[in-house]
């Protein structure tokens, strides 16, 4: 019973690769009564810094957590406790408290990347899951399935969760022999045909989305619900200096300016963040792939493609999520679908909304496939 009624805060895991975070400070103070969503502490990783969110309600008894230390995933950090609850009980939790190992979790994990060969090249991709109902993640313009670190495992309690590398980024092939969205999206159907998914869940991002709004238009057999997150293809405007400046920059003083655009929070991008893109813009190929798709999409500044209306005819769950800061693809396109989708624009966030509003975003997009599978 008393276990019931404490509850540990533990350093969260962000992505298939993290193993470990620095606890760069707590926004609230031992005594604090905390509601689950509430903003606890922040968090730096080797990809990005961010806020560990409550997952559970009650009194922050306990901060264990020292500022400016890495502590291990999984790594007890502090005690939410019910008020009845003693400080001996509390004691004697934290001392019998073993962070699990991480060999012990990479096994269960098992590999934390896999490889398709498509028709159009080779694809990288992470699996999480083992659930009847597949969800598949579809990243933006010069992203990677990096983009829904925080997303994956949070999606994968009751579904398996695919995230891939879109033909040009990441460590997929970087041809890319047709860079329309139709040709995108026939790429995801090879993917999905290769990896064994008959119908799936699709949730896209930015260019993801304009993907996955083409490929319920051309192929609505295989998608069961549509979530939108600051997608392309529903209005013309689109910061066309961003893709530009993206596209060319070279160094670090460059990019991180650049990478600023995409986030609310400007300070989320890390030196790390700008080394890891970096490191994928100086792989060959990568510049004529990213022009390529540029010259296609969004010739001329503007988004060639309006899907809105052919999603109308399409009869697919949608969800659309934007953040109100978004300074890529304004947020005002989003009625595009009123009528059609729900809609939840999110406030103090920016294009990358699934990362500065990860357990929102999550809560969202899981209430959202539960609908859809009824």
């Amino acid at each position: 019973m008393t276990e019931n009624r404490i509850r540990p805060i533990v350093m969260p895991k962000w992505g298939l690769s993290m193993s470990e975070g620095k606890v760069t400070g707590w926004l609230m103070k031992p005594g604090a009564n905390v509601k689950v969503g509430d903003e606890l502490l922040e968090v730096e990783t080797e990809k990005i810094a961010s806020v560990v969110e409550a997952g559970d309600q009650g009194t922050l008894r306990r901060i264990i957590g020292e500022p400016q230390t890495v502590y291990p995933v999984k790594a007890l950090l502090g005690v939410l406790a019910d008020d009845d609850v003693s400080d001996s009980e509390i004691d004697a939790y934290v001392a019998s408290y073993v962070t699990p190992a991480a060999a012990e979790e990479e096994e269960e994990a098992g590999p934390r990347y896999h490889v398709a060969d498509l028709p159009s090249g080779r694809v990288r991709y992470a699996k999480r899951g083992e659930g009847d109902a597949a969800i598949v993640l579809i990243h933006g313009l010069g992203g990677d399935l990096d983009n829904w670190l925080f997303n994956i495992d949070a999606l994968a309690e009751r579904a398996s969760v695919y995230a891939l590398d879109l033909p040009g980024h990441g460590q997929s092939s970087k041809d890319i022999a047709d860079p329309t969205l139709r040709g995108l999206a026939q790429a995801l159907i090879a993917f999905m045909d290769e990896v064994g998914i008959a119908d799936a869940h699709l949730v896209g991002h930015s260019l993801g989305g304009a993907i996955a709004i083409q490929t319920a238009v051309d192929s609505p057999g295989r998608v069961r619900s549509l979530a939108l997150i600051g997608s392309a293809g529903l209005g013309p405007e689109i910061n066309s200096g961003y893709i530009d400046a993206f596209i060319t920059a070279g160094s670090r003083r460059e990019l991180k300016p650049v990478l600023q655009h995409l986030f609310a929070r400007k300070d989320l991008v890390s030196r790390q963040l700008v080394d890891d893109v970096l490191k994928y813009k100086r792989l060959d190929g990568v510049n004529e792939a990213l022009k390529k798709l540029s010259s296609s999409l969004f010739a001329g500044g503007r988004q060639q493609a309006q899907l809105g209306d052919a999603l109308r005819r399409v009869n697919i769950p949608t969800m659309v999520i934007w953040g109100e800061d978004d300074e890529i693809v304004p947020a005002k396109h989003a009625a595009a679908l009123t009528g059609k989708a729900r809609t939840h624009v999110i406030g103090g966030t920016g294009h990358m909304v699934q990362m500065e509003a990860a357990n929102t975003v999550n809560a969202l997009l899981k209430e959202h496939i539960r609908a859809g599978l009824l």
